[in-house]
């Protein structure tokens, strides 16, 4: 997948502080502009052992994919719904919900919904796939 999103620099545990500047929120393709995210620690190519950070936001869409790690979303506003294996979560300010790894899931705000988003390590580097997009 291509993003248009500027990349923070790699995690590093070479030094005594890793900075990386605020990014705007920018649509992940320039054909879904109502997903817009920003990775706020470090770029998720590659084995990474440590977490990832990242901002994300839904207006009136869906989005699915399938990672090998987990993926813990906080809402910081707005409603997200969550599905994966059958099951489905409504999350609301404050709420947060994990989708282990190994499982496809799919994320919709029907109107509106902010993120915080965690992706656990992935030591092996393996991709995440099976992105699908939807307006609804």
């Amino acid at each position: 997948m291509t993003t248009t999103t500027p990349q923070a620099p790699a995690l590093t545990t070479d030094t005594a502080i890793n900075f990386w500047p605020a990014q705007a929120l920018a649509p992940m393709e320039d054909k879904w502009q109502s997903l817009r995210c920003r990775f706020i620690t470090s770029n998720p190519v590659g084995p990474w052992d440590d977490f990832i950070l990242s901002e994300w936001e839904l207006e009136a869409c869906a989005w699915e994919d399938f990672h090998p790690h987990t993926e813990t979303n906080y809402v910081l506003e707005g409603e997200l719904h969550i599905e994966s294996g059958g099951k489905t979560v409504i999350l609301k300010p404050g709420d947060s919900a994990r989708v282990n790894p190994g499982r496809k899931g799919r994320y919709w705000a029907p109107v509106y919904a902010r993120m915080i988003t965690i992706y656990g390590p992935n030591p092996e580097g393996l991709e995440s796939h099976s992105f699908r997009y939807s307006e609804l």
